[in-house]
């Protein structure tokens, strides 16, 4: 292994054995011996890549593609069928909730068990602990068994002790998508400045704005091949065009099969659900968004049972990235957006509604948002 290198894959394939009708017992094991149906799926093919030390290197690809059995065959907890993968520095990873943890265990408890398994003497817990509970924010929980935690709760945890533990590889895969925004910006500061100090990162993210802020390089993983590894910006925008080609196929498909059926969401901002406006302002605003993958979905807002003619489309950049992947090839992100200003003194006094509505072609309504509001 080449010592400027802290991951080498060479010629590397990983199928898993699928058997079915398996007899369950010495009778049927017997008799029906040779009738048991045996399926190979094959996730990776000839897998090879480099990963240089100090390097931040995002896996990307739909899921099924078999970017997070990579990961996990960084880790060794499976091995390659054929192949090989060598790390070169003290590894840790964080793939799943709640890996590395006891559930009768506390949180403190935990920080030592888990940090044991990454190497720790307890002499060298103790000296981090403050840290770890600090950074995870749980506070008084940290005493609480964590049977009783929620997922972001499992994830803060996992990641204080993660960072904590002198690593020189850091494997991370969607664990960081689960809890508040709060910590998991928290999570991506650390993550630079562990970037910035020469650690090698090796993340599986759906957040393809954060691919191109975090990593030096994507590797996009395509039905178990290694499809393109570069530029983020680059890698990201050839697999969001292949991505899209496959949607469209896919509803193609179900389209003569008679089982299409569109994917859309709609959302109200403004005005907030039970919100009251008075007259001491002029305006108001209408605001809101809608994601589809139906080219022929119309959008109405009603007001009152009134259809709202003043609405126009805005860009809306925020929802554009968090749906980018979701609604591959069908987004426009100048007109995600809708919004219309209405005047206050149009309104009467008391409770109105506000309903934003998703029509397909033959103006069935597909999805809806509804809110009350009240004039003062």
């Amino acid at each position: 292994m080449e010592n400027q290198n802290a991951i080498e894959v060479r010629n590397m394939s990983k199928y898993f054995k699928i058997e079915y009708d398996r007899a369950n017992t010495l009778k049927d094991k017997l008799l029906f011996w040779n009738r048991g149906n045996v399926e190979v799926h094959q996730v990776l093919k000839n897998i090879n890549l480099n990963i240089k030390k100090g390097e931040t290197v995002a896996l990307i690809g739909t899921n099924g593609s078999g970017k997070s059995t990579l990961l996990k065959l960084m880790t060794k907890i499976i091995f390659p069928n054929d192949g090989t993968i060598e790390t070169n520095g003290k590894l840790t990873s964080l793939l799943e909730l709640g890996a590395g943890f006891h559930q009768d265990f506390t949180g403190r408890e935990n920080i030592y068990f888990n940090a044991s398994i990454f190497g720790l003497t307890r002499k060298e817990i103790d000296q981090r602990l403050d840290k770890i509970i600090e950074f995870s924010e749980l506070g008084e929980f940290i005493d609480n068994p964590i049977r009783t935690y929620s997922s972001g709760m499992y994830m803060r945890l996992a990641f204080s002790v993660a960072i904590n533990v002198d690593a020189d590889i850091l494997l991370i895969d969607e664990i960081l998508a689960v809890g508040d925004q709060h910590f998991q910006d928290k999570c991506y500061a650390k993550l630079e400045e562990l970037r910035d100090s020469g650690k090698t990162i090796v993340i599986v993210s759906h957040s393809l704005g954060t691919v191109k802020e975090l990593c030096h390089r994507a590797i996009w993983i395509y039905r178990g091949e290694l499809r393109l590894d570069g530029d983020p910006v680059y890698v990201i925008d050839e697999y969001l065009k292949q991505s899209a080609i496959d949607h469209k196929e896919e509803i193609k498909k179900a389209k003569q099969k008679g089982i299409y059926k569109s994917k859309s969401i709609i959302n109200i901002d403004s005005p907030r659900d039970l919100s009251i406006i008075n007259n001491t302002r002029e305006s108001f605003l209408l605001r809101g968004w809608l994601v589809t993958d139906d080219e022929e979905a119309k959008l109405k807002v009603i007001l009152d049972g009134e259809e709202v003619e003043q609405i126009q489309r805005e860009p809306r950049n925020d929802v554009y990235d968090a749906y980018l992947e979701q609604f591959e090839g069908y987004l426009d992100a100048d007109t995600l957006g809708w919004k219309a200003e209405l005047r206050v003194q149009d309104l009467k006094e008391g409770k109105h509604i506000l309903k934003a509505c998703c029509f397909d072609r033959n103006e069935k309504e597909v999805t809806s948002k509804e809110i009350e509001f009240y004039k003062e």
